[in-house]
């Protein structure tokens, strides 16, 4: 007989971030309120309790904070690349210093586990942070000429999913190439980013090289449209980064789109299944799915097909789902009503399509937006939720028998941002990674990010790269 241990509860004090019952919009180094007052509420996920009250900034706010980065830029821009390194490392040491308070941030404002914010997030913002001040006074040797020059300003709009790594991945760059950046982030998760406004007061930045204007899709999008904007970079849904792309052409502005992803996990019939079963599970319920280079398609070869399904739904009746901020918690909320419909919206589709819907038994809770981690089996190419982006913990198993088959069908999709390749042979690993069209091949692994590794895509899940040397290009006038 197997024993079954419990767990207890073990939840993150809440006490150790104070959030205000307000927050204006942060430009030239300064909080304020929007030029026409509005403003809008942010909600935990996990419980629909309002955490705070946010400054809804529009176009005027928008031109208010190019303004400042642009005035700013002239002397950010023609400091040494060691003195920028240094404001870049004391910002890294503060988000190191402050990383529980801004793990629990994170956790209320987004509905992520603790966990995760705790051991996955935050390390990687600060290591962004340190790796790009590394970058900052060696620019001459990235292979962009021996003096390469900034942009400007750079206009920077973030998702919900990941609101402090996304600010990491597109303000540490900007700043350690000399540009300064107005950056929007998303409207349900805008407390990280106002808390970092204040980590770059404590840093002692100059005022108006980083400025930050909360808001909805139109200050976003007066962002994308400023005249004296010299970069876009911009993070989320493939529907608006065409957009983007729409707007911007023509105007001389560069940009880098990070859009959506539909990502292929292939296991072979060699690779280890408790190893493999592992890397399924973090490669899609990670973030509750709400990842664009999600695992999302898993292509078993047909000869393992019951062995590796059976053991996914004995690892999958083990997840816990609740509390956020319960350390033992492995799937939190889906960030807002909105999403939740989509993904429920999605799911209907995929069961009115004929495909067998799974999920462990489990207890959701009573207020806040839940949805059960999902299997969804006897998939074929033609079922939508084998080509839409669902953004949510659903995953979609289809089968091969070849490995020609396999990497067809990986690469049988409008995206190209990533994929992963479960075997015991290297030589399959390199065969089959070299003919997939993705941004980034994981093997035997998923999920795995370092800043010196360039993140990107191909195909509707955009173009440039972040992270690494690569990220460098998108910022200098190269």
């Amino acid at each position: 007989m197997i024993m079954a241990f419990e767990y207890a509860p073990a939840p993150e004090s809440r006490a150790v971030v104070d959030i205000a019952p307000s927050y204006g919009l942060f430009i030239d180094g300064e909080f304020a309120e929007a030029a026409d007052g509005k403003v809008f509420k942010t909600v935990s996920p996990a419980s629909e309790e309002v955490l705070s009250e946010v400054a809804q900034g529009g176009t005027e706010d928008v031109d208010r904070a190019v303004k400042a980065a642009r005035r700013a830029f002239e002397k950010w821009s023609a400091l040494p690349g060691a003195e920028r390194a240094k404001y870049l490392f004391r910002i890294a040491r503060i988000i190191q210093e402050r990383s529980r308070e801004l793990a629990v941030l994170e956790t209320l404002d987004n509905g992520k586990p603790i966990k995760e914010t705790r051991d996955f997030d935050l390390p990687l913002v600060a290591a962004h942070f340190f790796y790009y001040a590394g970058w900052a006074d060696k620019l001459g040797h990235a292979g962009y000429g021996s003096d390469p020059r900034p942009l400007g300003v750079a206009g920077q709009i973030i998702p919900w999913n990941f609101p402090l790594l996304m600010l990491a991945w597109k303000i540490a760059p900007a700043l350690a190439t000399g540009n300064t950046v107005v950056l929007k982030p998303a409207e349900t998760t805008p407390l990280s980013a106002l808390f970092f406004a204040d980590i770059c007061r404590q840093a002692g930045l100059p005022k108006g090289v980083v400025n930050i204007v909360t808001g909805d899709g139109a200050a976003g999008a007066a962002l994308v449209e400023h005249p004296d904007v010299n970069k876009v970079a911009f993070t989320g849904s493939t529907a608006v980064g065409k957009a983007i792309a729409r707007q911007i052409a023509g105007t001389g502005k560069k940009a880098t789109l990070e859009l959506g992803g539909k990502g292929a996990n292939i296991v072979f019939d060699d690779a280890p299944v408790d190893q493999a079963v592992e890397g399924i599970v973090n490669g899609v319920f990670f973030n509750q799915g709400q990842v664009c280079c999600a695992g999302t398609r898993l292509l078993v070869q047909e000869s393992v097909q019951d062995e590796v399904l059976d053991a996914l739904k004995r690892r999958l009746a083990t997840l816990r789902i609740g509390d956020p901020l319960d350390k033992n918690t492995d799937l939190g909320a889906i960030n807002s009503a909105e999403q939740l419909a989509r993904i429920e919206a999605l799911a209907r589709t995929g069961e009115a399509e004929g495909a067998e819907r799974w999920s462990p038994a489990c207890e959701l809770p009573s207020s806040g937006y839940w949805f059960a981690p999902t299997l969804f089996l006897n998939v074929t190419q033609a079922h939508t939720i084998a080509r839409d982006e669902i953004f949510g913990p659903v995953l979609s198993v289809l089968t091969f028998r070849t490995p020609d088959e396999a990497v067809a069908k990986a690469n049988n999709s409008q995206y190209g941002l990533s994929a992963g390749i479960w075997t015991e042979k290297g030589s399959r690993i390199l065969a089959v990674a070299n003919k997939l069209r993705a941004g980034v091949v994981w093997a035997n692994t998923f999920n795995k990010f370092d800043p010196s590794s360039p993140f990107g895509g191909y195909k509707e899940s955009g173009y440039g790269r972040e992270g690494g040397r690569h990220g460098l290009e998108g910022y200098l006038d190269v």
